[in-house]
């Protein structure tokens, strides 16, 4: 099933345009105003939607980042007034579970909390605002990170980069050629055209795959301007970014011939991105290391890269008010469990004017990020 409506707008732009980035029709199968995926509410998390995420499991994800949310303001020396950013809030339901913890299990932080959405669309604006009714006097929402006031305190997200809309290529015997969407008698096909847009030309010089011909991948323009836009807006705290991906050379990898992107509907793999267009969800994986890259010319510090087993074991290692939570056992091995989710998300940690030598608990067990990340040692210090 597709949505004709949706369908006949992206054709009709084809028909006045020529044939369209795939970043484009990315941009309307799922953020169109009226009839994308995400946009018009249709999208479904959990059991008896398309697919399942972290915050799915239940409270118990909410509770243990609420637990590092708690040592970040700690870190920070307890200010009277600290913001928490949620972006891909989707119902509200992480936002709330996150509350819930923090009002039970650390109340000064809960007094000083200002918990932040931004959300661009209506309806779920609406749905988040029912979730989080008992909050209503410590939510407030934005329409995108441009219009939001700075911030001193933390960004969360939790797979939000992977709907970032993104760039297709191909290479072929003379370069690199994009792949492009364009309309057929009874749907759309993707075209082979030659790159034009000089950002994107500029990240092919960073692929480090030997051009074979017919190798396809992705290049995520949209979420290296994304941390451009926040680094901008974080004064003082932590972005903390959790999501599945590769490093560049893993993204890269020869063996890797057709790329990370996905269609998925009702926990069911469809057979084209071109299908089913504004009923089912686009995603392709993270490719941490231009993200990173971008973050420390931005004046971000990295402080951490893990997988979410070991990002969420530190924590429960780290933080005493965790001490209960295996009452639930299957759900925290739902989370932590490397056959599970425990090693198929990631969590990359920014800091920002963050007290020099300060950890956080999440990347107690995880191993060096520059290294994980396939980025050059940090230079050593230069004693005066």
């Amino acid at each position: 099933m597709a949505n004709d409506s949706l369908i006949s707008s992206i054709r009709d732009e084809i028909r006045r345009e020529g044939p369209i980035s795939f970043a484009r029709f990315m941009e309307q199968a799922l953020y169109h105003p009226g009839h994308g995926y995400y946009s018009s509410g249709r999208c479904t998390i959990g059991r008896r939607g398309d697919y399942f995420t972290s915050v799915s499991v239940g409270p118990i994800f909410g509770r243990l980042l609420a637990a590092q949310f708690s040592e970040i303001w700690e870190r920070l020396r307890r200010p009277d007034e600290f913001v928490i950013v949620e972006q891909g809030a989707h119902h509200g339901e992480f936002a709330s579970d996150v509350l819930e913890a923090l009002r039970a299990h650390a109340p000064q932080l809960f007094a000083a909390v200002r918990y932040r959405i931004v959300e661009p669309f209506p309806v779920l604006r609406r749905r988040q605002e029912g979730v989080l009714r008992q909050f209503a006097g410590q939510v407030e929402w934005a329409e995108s990170l441009e219009e939001m006031p700075t911030f001193s305190g933390i960004h969360f997200s939790n797979e939000l980069i992977d709907a970032m809309p993104v760039r297709l290529i191909v290479s072929a015997e003379d370069g690199w050629l994009e792949r492009c969407v364009e309309r057929t008698s009874c749907g759309f096909t993707l075209v082979r055209r030659p790159i034009s847009n000089s950002e994107l030309r500029a990240r092919l010089t960073t692929i480090p795959v030997s051009r074979v011909d017919g190798y396809e991948t992705e290049v995520n323009l949209a979420a290296v301007e994304w941390i451009k836009s926040l680094a901008r807006k974080l004064e003082c705290g932590v972005v903390l970014i959790g999501d599945y991906g590769f490093s560049r050379a893993d993204y890269y990898a020869p063996s890797r011939r057709t790329g990370t992107l996905q269609s998925y509907a009702k926990h069911r793999l469809l057979n084209s991105p071109l299908e089913e267009v504004g009923e089912s969800d686009l995603t392709t994986h993270v490719e941490w290391t231009s993200l990173a890259e971008r973050a420390e010319e931005c004046g971000l510090t990295i402080a951490g890269f893990t997988d979410q087993h070991h990002f969420l074991t530190g924590l429960l290692a780290s933080r005493p008010e965790l001490a209960s939570i295996g009452e639930k056992p299957q759900a925290l091995q739902t989370l932590i469990h490397p056959e599970f989710l425990g090693t198929r998300f990631q969590f990359l940690g920014l800091t920002k004017k963050f007290p020099s030598g300060a950890s956080l608990g999440g990347f107690r067990f995880a191993r060096e990020p520059r290294a994980q990340l396939g980025l050059a040692p940090q230079p050593a210090a230069v004693q005066s």
